[in-house]
């Protein structure tokens, strides 16, 4: 009789520790990237046009810009949650579904890398 594994092996938490880098990588750009339109770093101004383009490009802005902010707002939680994927693994408690205490299926984790349900435990929410 087979036995159920319990964890993942050291092999396998490598593999998803180079996936999680991978995404943490491009996430972590991406959100410099937000903030640096956010402080204006990239910024193309309307200094030099009638003030009526400029009533209508701040208003604009100013829906770009809180619309950054929520988009930058969500990078960093998903930063966060691929930095604690990087503690599970360390611990050696990644891919552990956090309600069953059953293995995460690997292609789920292949694919939502900071996962801590199963599929099984977010239908039953």
């Amino acid at each position: 009789m087979a036995t159920e594994k319990t964890r993942y092996s050291d092999a396998e938490l490598e593999e998803f520790k180079q996936i999680i880098l991978e995404k943490l990588a491009v996430a972590q750009k991406d959100y410099n990237q937000m903030m640096a339109s956010l402080s204006g770093a990239d910024s193309n101004g309307t200094d030099d046009t009638s003030p009526t383009y400029k009533v209508v490009e701040d208003d604009a802005y100013a829906l770009t810009k809180d619309e950054t902010i929520r988009l930058a707002s969500r990078q960093q939680k998903f930063i966060q949650s691929l930095q604690a994927a990087l503690v599970r693994i360390q611990n050696k408690t990644y891919g552990i579904c956090r309600e069953t205490g059953k293995l995460i299926p690997a292609e789920r984790l292949r694919a939502v890398p900071h996962a801590t349900l199963s599929i099984e435990a977010k239908r039953n929410r």
